[in-house]
């Protein structure tokens, strides 16, 4: 059992890296519907009528002035990342428990590249969501859709604390994973339910043996403190932050922590804020449900026909599991997995209907690299972690356990919002925190922000793992006069950088020259 579908911008690495590459970082906005300006935000902290931020309690000057040794690191092996010449990795200190500050800390790896230009605003910090995404990983892929930003801010990313170079948590070695992916996440008989679930507490118990103490520090909360300390030890009185996925819930947070420290803040591809664990998985359903319809209706046929067929299809491949070219089977849940993958990006769909049409002749391998992709198996059979601290964090995130004859009330719901993923998702609300040895803290995030400064928000109505219709809700919920949407009439999980010149000139006069556009902008 997996975690799926939860708010990832990095588990579409392949796909994501080509649309980032292909965007655009300015020009003229193309397609605007909504010309006025409105406000202008306040100066960031590196323009000269800067503002100082409220004192707070102190904490220790261990923490709060330590001298960051940046070091040249191995930003990346991909070619497609900017040079690596050009990055430094550090290691910050922050306490294991924040109502402890003078007790013990952990570290967590930086990764920064310098400003280009000459009139340096400051640092720019960046989450690419999961949650369980490596910032120090992700942040050099994404410097060339940055690049604009870059003249004026520092790029800087971090790994979140219970994620790779920062206490990451493995909770299962590659061939328990492996054997996991024979076990069935829309069980139809009673034996596979007992499978299911029983395979979710094992990982439960695997996830409290790697992670210890850290287990009950992992959530949202820490990481927004954690944010504000690197602010702090970066030299910035305000925080200038993009999140993208789960980094706009994570945004929100620090907004509602730190109202009087945010400086620009953008969040693109919004999370719903008012949403439960139930909610989020049928906006989900909801949203790449609509993706899916896209896609299909883009290839000339029917949305209803199509998923009809689709979703025949995977029930064949649960009766019987496909053979592949490595010798391995496509189970029904790894084609689901792999049909999932090539909608966080326009650019994936010509693949996803190759492995279609593969799939429907017999052969499962299309499919199957598309799953190896989403759950990072390599060709030597070793899976990455982005899912192990995806699923310690927002397992202390979410306070909601449902049960499994709750989830089973709800299927049909599920599967009326989605022939396709309905049954998957609704059952992953079973699976995902069953078991699970630390209590969650809450039904949904508190992120309303009284007196901060503009937040932008980028909603795109295509987007399938964080449906539109969030960026409205998170805008209400900051407040009036702080929540601002930018829409864009798009495809794929995201907007800046994905071919918009529209929303990339937008974030980009925000960002650099703190313009503020009118609220319900609209690119198309």
């Amino acid at each position: 059992m997996r975690g799926f579908l939860r708010w990832t911008a990095v588990v579409a690495a392949a796909l994501l890296v080509a649309g980032c590459s292909n965007g655009t970082s300015g020009g003229g906005g193309h397609g605007d519907e909504g010309k006025g300006r409105g406000t202008t935000a306040p100066p960031a902290s590196g323009d000269s009528a800067s503002r100082s931020t409220p004192a707070e309690p102190e904490l220790p000057a261990s923490l709060t002035s330590q001298h960051l040794d940046w070091q040249r690191c191995e930003a990346t092996k991909s070619p497609a990342a900017a040079p690596g010449d050009a990055w430094r990795c550090a290691t910050l200190k922050v306490p294991l428990n924040w109502s402890e500050p003078n007790g013990t800390t952990i570290g967590l790896a930086l990764i920064r590249a310098k400003a280009t230009g000459s009139d340096r605003i400051g640092s720019l910090l960046f989450n690419f969501g999961g949650p369980g995404g490596s910032g120090v990983e992700m942040m050099p892929y994404y410097a060339n859709t940055a690049s604009a930003l870059r003249k004026r801010y520092d790029l800087v990313s971090w790994d979140p604390r219970g994620v790779g170079a920062s206490e990451g948590v493995r909770c299962r070695g590659d061939r328990q994973i492996a054997a996991a992916e024979d076990v069935d996440a829309t069980p139809d008989t009673p034996q596979e339910e007992k499978a299911y679930l029983q395979d979710a507490a094992d990982f439960a118990k695997g996830c409290q043996k790697a992670a210890g103490p850290l287990l009950a520090h992992v959530s949202t909360t820490d990481t927004a403190r954690d944010m504000d300390l690197i602010r702090q030890v970066l030299g910035d009185d305000k925080l200038h932050y993009f999140g993208i996925s789960y980094g706009t819930q994570l945004g929100g947070v620090y907004a509602h922590l730190f109202p009087q420290r945010v400086g620009r803040l953008i969040l693109d591809a919004v999370v719903d804020p008012t949403a439960d664990t139930v909610g989020h998985a049928e906006n989900q359903a909801r949203g790449f449900q609509r993706a899916l319809d896209d896609y299909l209706k883009s290839t000339g046929q029917d949305p209803a026909q199509g998923s009809r067929k689709i979703a025949a299809l995977l029930k064949r491949i649960d009766a019987k599991p496909l053979p592949t070219s490595s010798g391995r089977k496509l189970t029904q849940t790894l084609a689901t997995t792999g049909i999932v993958l090539p909608l966080y990006s326009e650019a994936g769909w010509p693949r996803l209907t190759s492995a279609l049409d593969a799939a429907e002749n017999g052969d499962g391998s299309q499919l199957l690299a598309l799953a190896d992709d989403y759950n990072e198996r390599d060709t030597s059979g070793h899976y990455g972690t982005t899912t192990h601290s995806q699923r310690v964090i927002s397992c202390l995130d979410d306070k909601e356990r449902p049960t499994l004859a709750e989830t089973k009330q709800r299927l049909a719901e599920f599967e009326r919002i989605s022939p396709v993923f309905g049954d998957f998702l609704g059952w992953d609300t079973a699976g995902w925190c069953h078991a699970w040895p630390v209590p969650g803290q809450y039904d949904h995030p508190q992120v309303s922000a009284p007196g901060a400064a503009p937040v932008l928000l980028v909603g795109n109505t295509g987007d399938p793992a964080t449906p539109y219709e969030g960026a409205r809700r998170m805008a209400d919920a900051l407040g009036k006069g702080v929540g601002v949407e930018l829409t864009w009439k798009g495809e794929g999980h995201g907007a800046y950088g994905n071919g918009s010149a529209c929303v990339d000139s937008t974030v980009n006069a925000y960002l650099l020259k703190g313009e503020v556009p009118k609220d319900g902008k609209v690119c198309t």
